[in-house]
C-alpha cells in the first residue's frame, strides 16, 4: 500500500504539471489583459497603461510568464502578484482559505451525515409514507439552486424579524476578539448558507445512496443473511451498508474540489469571505495568476480527492487491495 500510495503521489507531478500548462493557456487566451482597464479611464493614457503593463510583466511572451511563476513556486513557493487586490497571491487567499474550509467543510460534513441514513431508509422502506416524503424533498433539491434557495432562506428571516443575514459576522464582532456571544453570532449566520449549499448535496447523495443500497439489498448473500435469521441492524450495518459505501466513498473524493469552486453563487448573494467569488473576481478582471493559483488548487484537491478515495476504498472493502 505504502509503495502504492508514493507511486499515485509521484505520478500527480506531471499531472500538475500538464493542467498548470493548460490552465494558464486557456487564461491568456481572453482577449486583453489586465492593464486594458486603465484605457477606460480617461485619468490614464495609453502610455501610462503601457508602463503598468511592463511593469506587471505583462508585455513578455506567455511562455516566460508561465516560466517564471512556476519557478517561484517551485524555488520560493511563490504563487505570483495579485494584479487586482495589489498584494501576494498567497496573502489573499490565507485571509479566506479559513472561512472557506469552515463553510464548505461544514456544509460538506452535515450533507452527508443527513443524507446516507436518509439514503438507508429511503432504500430498506421505500414504500412507506417517511420515504416518500424523503423523496419529494430530495427532488425539491436538486430541483433549487442554491442562490436560490439563499434568497428564500434570506426573505424567510427577514419576514420574521431576524437581522443576521448576509455574511458571516454581525458588524459589531468583525473586529472583535473571540467569545462566546462572538460564537453564537456566527452560528446564527452560519446555518443559512450551509443549508442552502448544502441543500443539492443532500438530495444527490441520498439518492446515490438509496440506488446503492437498493442494489446490494438484491444480492444473495444480503438474502442469506436474512433467511439466516440475522437481526435487522445486523443485516443492515454488516452486510448491506458495508458494501453499499463503496460508490459513495468514490463520490467523497470528487467532493473536495467543492472546497473552492462549490459555493462561488451563494457565498455572492450571501456576502460570504471565501475563495469562490475570489476566483469569479480573478476571471473578470482578467488577474492571472490569482486564477491560475485557485484554478490548480483545486486540481490538486480533485486528485488528492481521489487518492484517499482510493486508499478508504481499500481499507472498507477488503476485496480491493492495490499493489
Amino acid at each position: 500500500m505504502l509503495t502504492y500510495t508514493l507511486r499515485r503521489l509521484l505520478g500527480m507531478i506531471p499531472t500538475i504539471l500538464i493542467i498548470s500548462v493548460v490552465c494558464f493557456a486557456v487564461i491568456k487566451l481572453q482577449p486583453g489583459n489586465f492593464t486594458d482597464q486603465y484605457l477606460e479611464d480617461p485619468r490614464f493614457t495609453r502610455e501610462t497603461a503601457d508602463a503598468i503593463r511592463r511593469q506587471l510583466g505583462l508585455d513578455q511572451p506567455a511562455a516566460v510568464q508561465y516560466g517564471r511563476w512556476l519557478w517561484g513556486v517551485v524555488s520560493r513557493f511563490d504563487f505570483g502578484y495579485s494584479f487586482f487586490q495589489n498584494r501576494p497571491v498567497t496573502s489573499v487567499i490565507g485571509e479566506l482559505l479559513g472561512w472557506t474550509v469552515l463553510i464548505s467543510g461544514l456544509t460538506l460534513l452535515v450533507s452527508w451525515l443527513v443524507a446516507v441514513p436518509l439514503g438507508i431508509y429511503t432504500a430498506f422502506n421505500r414504500n412507506g409514507l417517511g420515504a416518500q416524503i424523503a423523496n419529494f424533498f430530495g427532488y425539491i433539491g436538486l430541483a433549487v439552486p442554491d442562490f436560490l434557495a439563499s434568497l428564500l432562506l434570506v426573505a424567510l428571516v427577514l419576514s420574521l424579524g431576524g437581522t443576521n443575514v448576509g455574511g458571516i459576522l454581525s458588524s459589531k464582532y468583525i473586529d472583535a476578539p473571540w467569545s462566546w456571544p462572538k460564537v453564537l453570532d456566527l452560528l446564527n449566520h452560519l446555518w443559512i448558507p450551509v443549508i442552502a449549499i448544502g441543500l443539492e448535496g443532500v438530495a444527490g447523495l441520498m439518492r446515490q445512496m438509496r440506488a446503492s443500497m437498493l442494489d446490494v439489498l438484491t444480492q444473495d448473500y444480503v438474502r442469506t443473511a436474512k433467511a439466516k435469521g440475522l437481526p435487522q441492524q445486523q443485516v443492515i450495518w454488516r452486510h448491506a451498508v458495508r458494501n453499499a459505501i463503496n460508490p459513495m466513498i468514490s463520490l467523497a473524493g470528487l467532493s473536495l474540489p467543492a472546497l473552492i469552486s462549490g459555493t462561488i453563487v451563494a457565498s455572492i448573494v450571501l456576502n460570504l469571505p471565501t475563495i469562490g467569488p475570489m476566483l469569479y473576481t480573478s476571471l473578470l478582471n482578467k488577474d492571472q495568476y490569482m486564477a491560475l493559483t485557485l484554478l490548480m488548487m483545486s486540481a490538486v484537491l480533485l486528485l488528492l480527492g481521489n487518492l484517499l478515495s482510493d486508499l478508504l476504498l481499500a481499507w472498507s472493502d477488503p476485496r480491493v487491495r492495490y499493489s
